[in-house]
């Protein structure tokens, strides 16, 4: 008997995973309302599709006309406490978290779920849009905005699911999945799971779990923690494919020169050659996140030309390497990159892309636990930059904790002082930037928080500066 039933109030819906199914609820015909704590983008996207939204956490507004959801679900930030959840409990309203309506909502699919500590949202898109170009129609829940449709969910009329499975509340280990991938695995989200232990783990019983729909898993050979998780799970009966650039892999990936903006490679798998494939995506990380999905879909049933004019159609997604503007031969880009790891890939695309021109970025740190645990690392990877300025940690209603700062991250950061600025206040960034940079270089914008939102002002900043 499915958990969903009557009109669905979602708390938490302006999220990137919570919105994405409240596009899919609406799209199989349930009445959708919800409510967020500030107003954005996906917000307000999801009012012509019909949805009630509202600003705010109010245990009256859950009712329309005197009547009270049916179902309320809730996303990960919100605790039991929230008014909203506290009326539909009182009230005896099934109150079920995202991990367990997604599941529902995948159950009678084919299921794509992507999962790893980074590359999921690219990764994802990247299966997708195969899937897409192979005409297979596939519904799709992504945690971000694809470049192609606009939009961060589908339902559609074929039988694949593609989602980007979540490890950082556990999320991937229910859902129904035929397809895992898993791009790598490091220690992340430890607020949840409490030791890396406890992840390596949780990746081995996804890995595992694909075998109940006779599934199987891709696997980066090249991640440590990812080679490590997918050889214990073969060694419990799962099916693994493993991919990168060590020849040691099922699938080999051989990166190309290219004088393109992007990435060329070719894929050696199953006694074929899948490519080149020009990307238009930079970085040998998305040649890697390119493999995965090539893999995943040619095991599904794509041939080897769909799914490289596919890869060769993606475009990039919201927030990944996503291209903002250029003044006067100064290009503007932003990124979602959180991790040590991943402004490491990130900057080390942008260096590419750069050329002869320098690299100037600003960071904000997301969480006050990830900044005291990577502090020397996140330092190290800013390093790739010639020019930085590190934000304070965006951590909204957290304790702080000593040491977890912007300033000492950027203590930690091993270039000249005059290379590196702590700026607390968010409305001196641009200005920094602006001030350091000149024709034939490139400005990036890293944080899984709102420092996207400066790169409009950056550009105006530069078009003042060379007007």
């Amino acid at each position: 008997m499915s958990k969903l039933v009557g009109r669905i109030h979602i708390v938490g819906i302006g999220g990137a995973g919570m919105s994405g199914i409240a596009r899919i609820l609406i799209s199989k015909g349930f009445e959708v309302s919800g409510s967020d704590a500030k107003d954005s983008r996906r917000l307000q996207a999801l009012k012509p599709l019909g949805a009630h939204v509202y600003v705010g956490h109010d245990a009256q507004k859950i009712e329309i006309d005197g009547e009270l959801p049916g179902t309320v679900i809730i996303s990960t930030a919100i605790p039991q406490t929230n008014p909203e959840v506290v009326r539909a409990n009182e009230s005896g309203i099934p109150v079920l978290n995202r991990a367990t309506a997604l599941a529902e909502l995948l159950e009678s699919s084919r299921v794509v779920s992507v999962a790893g500590t980074h590359g999921k949202t690219t990764t994802t898109s990247m299966a997708t849009v195969i899937l897409q170009n192979a005409g297979l129609d596939p519904s799709f829940v992504i945690g971000s905005e694809m470049n192609e449709s606009g939009s961060n969910a589908h339902l559609g009329t074929g039988q694949d699911f593609v989602v980007e499975a979540d490890e950082s509340d556990g999320t991937f280990l229910v859902l129904p999945t035929t397809a895992g991938i898993v791009t790598n695995v490091e220690a992340d989200h430890l607020n949840y799971w409490g030791s890396y232990e406890a992840i390596e783990q949780a990746f081995i019983d996804f890995i595992v779990g694909t075998s109940r729909k006779h599934g199987f898993a891709v696997v980066c050979g090249d991640d440590p923690g990812a080679k490590l998780v997918g050889n214990r799970s073969r060694e419990l009966g799962a099916r693994v494919i493993n991919y990168g650039v060590e020849p040691d892999n099922d699938a080999v990936v051989e990166i190309l020169p290219s004088a393109h903006v992007g990435t060329l490679f070719k894929v050696t798998y199953d006694d074929q050659v899948f490519g080149p494939i020009q990307l238009k995506v930079p970085g040998v990380h998305n040649a890697l996140n390119a493999t995965a999905a090539l893999l995943a879909t040619y095991e599904l049933g794509c041939t080897n030309q769909q799914v490289v004019a596919g890869l060769e159609k993606f475009t990039g997604t919201h927030r990944r390497f996503e291209f903002r503007g250029e003044v006067s031969g100064i290009r503007i880009f932003d990124d979602y990159a959180h991790h040590p790891t991943e402004i490491n890939a990130v900057l080390k695309a942008a260096r590419t892309v750069a050329g002869t021109g320098k690299v100037l970025a600003a960071f904000q740190a997301h969480h006050y636990y990830r900044t005291a645990l990577f502090s020397k690392e996140f330092g190290q990877a800013l390093g790739l930059a010639d020019y930085v300025v590190v934000l304070e940690v965006f951590a909204p209603g957290e304790t702080p904790i000593p040491g977890a700062s912007g300033s000492t991250m950027a203590s930690n950061v091993p270039l000249p002082a005059s290379q590196v600025t702590f700026e607390p206040s968010w409305s001196s960034v641009p200005q920094h930037l602006v001030d350091h940079a000149q024709r034939g270089d490139l400005i990036i914008t890293l944080g899984a928080g709102d420092i996207g939102m400066m790169c409009p002002e950056i550009i105006d900043l530069l078009e003042q500066k060379n007007s």
